[in-house]
């Protein structure tokens, strides 16, 4: 297990990104969710790899983009927070096309022990160009990770509505925060 490697994952328009902008404004590495790289590329490209015309090429490519993410993230050293990654897309390639993704893929790539999960929050939910689906969606898709987290062998930590500075503290607060600084 990866103990440096610390996934935010949960409902889509939780507030992720911004908890996530926080951590980078402390000096924290981020890496950006592969879902939303690999939307801008492919509708730069006129690609078809999109969750709203090819859902499971979408997911494939978040698989191989998140293991990329992981491998790149080795080099550096502390903390490394991820928006998304390997979990989401493997545990949403199972649910749509029943493989057996997630414990073979998951089960060798791991994140921290401890695993941050934005809960459903409609007073903050947005769609935008690339968040297409509604609320009802985001919120399945936060009951599936946090069916499908505990599964690996996490424990997750739904975070609290609260700024997203409150939000950075907590998160380093429960990670024990002084033993793995920023760089």
């Amino acid at each position: 297990m990866n103990c440096r490697f610390v996934l935010i994952s949960g409902c889509s328009g939780g507030g992720k990104s911004t908890l996530l902008a926080e951590l980078r404004a402390r000096g924290y590495p981020v890496v950006e969710e592969p879902g939303r790289r690999i939307i801008a590329d492919e509708l730069a490209s006129g690609g078809t790899a999109l969750p709203w015309v090819d859902t499971a090429a979408f997911l494939r490519r978040a698989i191989d983009v998140a293991l990329n993410d992981m491998a790149i993230a080795k080099f550096h050293s502390g903390w490394v927070f991820f928006d998304r990654g390997l979990v989401d897309a493997a545990s949403a390639l199972q649910a749509l096309t029943g493989e057996p993704a997630l414990r073979r893929i998951c089960s060798d790539h791991r994140y921290h022990a401890r695993v941050f999960m934005t809960a459903p929050w409609p007073e903050i939910y947005v769609t935008d160009a690339e968040r297409r689906h509604g609320f009802e969606a985001a919120t399945a898709e936060y009951q599936r990770l946090m069916q499908a987290l505990p599964t690996l062998g996490y424990d997750v930590i739904n975070l609290p509505k609260i700024s997203p500075s409150a939000r950075a503290d907590f998160v380093l607060a429960m990670l024990g925060g002084v033993e793995l600084q920023a760089i």
